[in-house]
């Protein structure tokens, strides 16, 4: 009886394809993108960031047929951060985007004040949800 219920439930396995997927993401093409400076970005998503910057944030603003993509590290102690856009690509179904923020060097002269880093870009619009890796 023991040898039939293991057989069943081994067919049953077997016939219901169980697998596993893995999801591969491929990649269209590299987005270009301007990295913007504090006066360049729109009042409404400035707004936005100003509310959002003490925690880490990853927000997205559409306006006059550009896409902006904002990246903040919250509240850091100390000046000298900078943040590097590793990757901005498109796939079928999403944007990627890959950021890492980087921390003050050794021997750089750095100001014991609350910073709150982080970067907003601009790209094209094209309508699909942002992947932040």
């Amino acid at each position: 009886m023991k040898k039939s219920v293991i057989l069943l439930v081994i067919l049953m396995l077997f016939i219901s394809g169980c697998s596993v997927k893995k999801n591969e993401v491929t990649k269209i093409r590299d987005l270009e993108f301007t990295v913007l400076k504090e006066e360049e970005i729109p009042e409404e998503f400035k707004a936005m960031i100003e509310e959002n910057k003490t925690k880490e944030c990853k927000l997205t603003y559409v306006d006059n047929g550009y896409l902006y993509i904002c990246v903040g590290y919250g509240e850091q102690s100390t000046s000298g951060y900078s943040i590097q856009v590793k990757e901005l690509y498109l796939t079928e179904n999403s944007i990627y985007m890959d950021t890492t923020l980087i921390g003050p060097k050794k021997d750089e002269n750095v100001s014991q004040v609350l910073t709150y880093p982080y970067i907003v870009i601009k790209t094209e619009f094209v309508d699909k949800n942002v992947v932040f890796e």
